[in-house]
């Protein structure tokens, strides 16, 4: 594509007045401005066929193949030109997806002696999903700067926008230093745990639990057990994915926040040589993936939880933990992330959860309500600030006793801030380990 630069427009429209005056001032001499008009056609015309071609202009991108969820990156497009480039050339690039080019989406690149250059644009991942670089156009001026010369470059370049892992990347030298207490080596844990390893002279500091009578009275001296972590538990991660967990909660949907906080949870386990699964549901099951280990057990859970789409459908429970429940073949431990907006489908989720508790653990992760809770504790300064803030407390109030009915049909339950949610799953998840209740 050929067409004119501002230049251009404006010599062209600057000829008209010219004319004018010399038709006015100079009657006899009115064909001038028309031959004004045909030199600037004229110069359009040699800068087009001077300078670069069309077809020898050609552009290569670059970027992450994923990237995570809030994120800023790059793409980098690599510019070639043939025999008499231009000094600069334009490069714009369209995507779709969940991105945003807050810089814009034109980047300028400078042109060396050898016909190349590079220009990049920074894109930003605001959401969860699969975006798509689908084309490129490279734009450059002729040697006289009338005419732009643009080529458009079909591409096919999917980026990943995967959950938050930043967590994870950022704790994963305290996670390693954890193995004092569960490493990936088997290590003994003395009184704790629940695969026996040894006996062993009772020492002070032991539990006295651990104690084996019979061969202490056999051998006249205390005996105690020992034990170490047991492995290969199953822990499935349910994500409620409904209308719910969609809103936004200090600036980020609840289901990201949830997301993240159960990749963190999944590495963890994996390095603790546990099997890992996935669950998504609101109205009907959404994502799946039986309990998993191994070193590429963490990139197929992170590529499954970024499938995990925003939905606006209401929570099946019934269904959704009814299926659950069926693909285990085993005891597992079941994290479930959700929010109940009232007490009416906080009583179905009670129900579905009464039905897992005779053979599997359950183990509840819920955020808390930061803004309910300034609205309680705010200072009333007008009338609409006291009625907001008996809602909120009324709210609040039904909130904590679901949590509590929750905690005497004997489920565990994890309440915490939006950005401390993934290390206090973390911190419940190996204190049950610890005490062997998976």
């Amino acid at each position: 594509m050929i067409y004119p630069t501002r230049r251009t427009v404006v010599a062209a429209a600057a000829v008209a007045p010219a004319a004018l005056v010399i038709g006015l001032l100079v009657p006899a001499w009115w064909a001038a401005g028309l031959a004004l008009l045909a030199l600037l056609i004229a110069l359009a015309g040699v800068d087009a066929l001077t300078g670069a071609g069309r077809r020898q202009a050609r552009v290569e991108c670059e970027g992450p193949g994923a990237v995570g969820v809030g994120e800023t990156f790059a793409i980098v497009a690599h510019v070639g030109f043939g025999p008499r480039p231009p000094a600069a050339a334009q490069v714009a690039v369209g995507f779709s997806g969940p991105v945003s080019a807050p810089f814009g989406w034109r980047a300028r690149a400078a042109i060396d002696g050898d016909g190349r250059g590079s220009a990049t644009v920074v894109l930003h991942a605001e959401r969860r999903g699969t975006a798509r670089l689908e084309t490129t156009w490279l734009r450059w001026t002729g040697p006289l700067g009338l005419l732009w010369k643009q080529r458009e470059l079909g591409l096919d370049q999917p980026v990943l926008v995967t959950p938050d892992i930043r967590a994870v990347r950022d704790r994963s030298m305290q996670l390693v230093n954890r193995d004092a207490m569960h490493g990936q080596i088997a290590q003994l844990q003395v009184g704790e745990g629940a695969e026996f390893e040894a006996l062993t002279d009772y020492r002070q500091g032991m539990d006295r639990r651990a104690i084996d009578w019979k061969q202490s009275a056999r051998h006249t001296e205390l005996i105690a057990k020992e034990y170490r972590t047991e492995r290969n538990n199953n822990i499935v991660i349910a994500l409620d994915a409904g209308r719910v967990m969609c809103e936004p909660l200090d600036g980020l949907p609840r289901i990201d926040r949830a997301v993240s906080a159960a990749l963190l949870t999944a590495f963890v386990a994996l390095r603790d040589g546990d099997r890992v699964g996935l669950f998504a549901f609101d109205s009907r099951p959404r994502a799946s993936s039986r309990p998993i280990a191994g070193p590429r057990a963490f990139p197929i859970l992170q590529r499954i939880a970024a499938g995990i789409d925003y939905s606006t459908h209401e929570t099946n429970y019934t269904l959704g933990l009814a299926t659950l429940a069926s693909g285990l073949n085993r005891r597992s431990l079941l994290v479930v992330f959700t929010e109940f907006a009232d007490t009416i489908s906080a009583e179905l989720m009670l129900n579905a959860v009464g039905t897992l508790l005779g053979r599997h653990l359950v183990l509840f992760v819920v955020l808390r309500d930061e803004e309910l809770e300034a609205f309680t504790g705010a200072e009333p300064e007008e009338p609409e600030d006291v009625t907001r803030a008996v809602m909120a407390a009324g709210l609040l109030r039904e909130r904590r006793l679901v949590l509590t009915r929750l905690r005497h049909l004997g489920v565990h339950v994890v309440e915490a801030a939006a950005d401390a949610a993934g290390p206090a799953l973390v911190s419940a998840y190996l204190d049950l380990k610890r005490r062997g209740r998976l």
